[in-house]
């Protein structure tokens, strides 16, 4: 039987102390298995004392998009933020991109602070670092991203490229465009990725079970979709033992208790994501002891990316 190494990782650890209990919550249920940090998030110092009580293994969340900079000298004058003095947010940050005004020497400064709090606040480097809102794999940010992780040795990144995405009907339009653009931006970021040594699971899922859409089934469903599509094509470059019985996933999620103002986010207070119902769902759905029954059925032993 085909072994599947399952990564859940909970994804904006440090954003407020209510989302922080939620993400703790999940990993004592056996729901979580992994986190990732945003360490400009108001309860970054909390997170990583969490993790370090509990033994939770945690990466980096590196955040270009939401909030303020950790970097000093780019809190004032920097072409990283908008008018108002934070980051320029999601797709802000994406339109300042397309017209040239973002400064990638700037990027990799504050990926390396990101990366150097990161450290301080728990003790070691991270064993894998991603991006808030997909920021890690836009042109240019991508080869900078890729540039700090060969230099700090992290070895272990996330490509957002989900298999049946495009099937998923209950996606809104609007959402479904970002989710495209995000597919085409990850799917020219693997060369860059493979050409400085950095690796990541198998399978990416998380996109189509965001949020509302969140539901045992539809996780049965895209990890069964996500397996068929992997095991009928040659294996990548990245990954390249065809003789491997074992596959390995990540499964991005946002779970917690939603977060209630003025406590929260990365500088600006909490945006309605964070605020929404659709996190305790997330929460909820995870830790359902069917789903948890399916993993052991299934052969799928939740680990973390040591364990890979």
């Amino acid at each position: 039987m085909l072994q599947v190494k399952l990564i859940v990782t909970g994804d904006d650890f440090g954003y407020c102390p209510r989302r922080n209990q939620g993400i703790v919550d999940c990993f004592l249920a056996g729901a979580v298995s992994n986190v990732s940090l945003l360490v400009n998030g108001s309860a970054a110092a909390d997170a990583a004392g969490l993790a370090r009580r509990y033994n939770i293994p945690i990466g980096l969340h590196a955040n270009l998009s939401e909030g303020s900079p950790v970097c000093e000298v780019l809190k004032t004058n920097s072409s990283l933020l908008n008018q108002d003095g934070f980051f320029h947010g999601k797709m802000g940050f994406r339109t300042a991109l397309s017209k040239g005004l973002l400064k990638m020497s700037e990027v990799k400064q504050e990926l390396k602070a990101q990366v150097e709090l990161f450290r301080e606040l728990t003790g070691h480097l991270p064993p894998h670092m991603d991006g808030h809102q997909h920021v890690h794999v836009l042109p240019e940010v991508r080869h900078v991203f890729a540039q700090v992780l060969e230099e700090y040795g992290i070895e272990y990144t996330r490509v957002p490229v989900e298999p049946g995405l495009h099937k998923c009907d209950w996606i809104a339009p609007s959402l479904m465009d970002f989710y495209r653009g995000v597919e085409e931006d990850s799917l020219n970021t693997v060369d860059v990725f493979t050409r400085h040594g950095i690796r990541w699971p198998n399978i990416y899922i998380g996109l189509s079970t965001m949020g509302k859409n969140m539901s045992v089934s539809n996780i049965w469903s895209a990890i069964d979709t996500a397996i068929g599509d992997f095991t009928s094509k040659v294996p990548s470059p990245a990954h390249p033992n065809p003789q491997s019985r074992t596959v390995t996933i990540e499964l991005m999620v946002h779970p917690g208790y939603p977060s209630v103002p003025p406590i929260g986010g990365c500088g600006e207070g909490p945006d309605d994501f964070s605020q929404s119902w659709e996190r305790l769902h997330e929460l909820q759905t995870l830790i359902k002891p069917e789903l948890q029954s399916h993993y052991k059925t299934r052969n799928i032993q939740l680990c973390s990316f040591k364990d890979i």
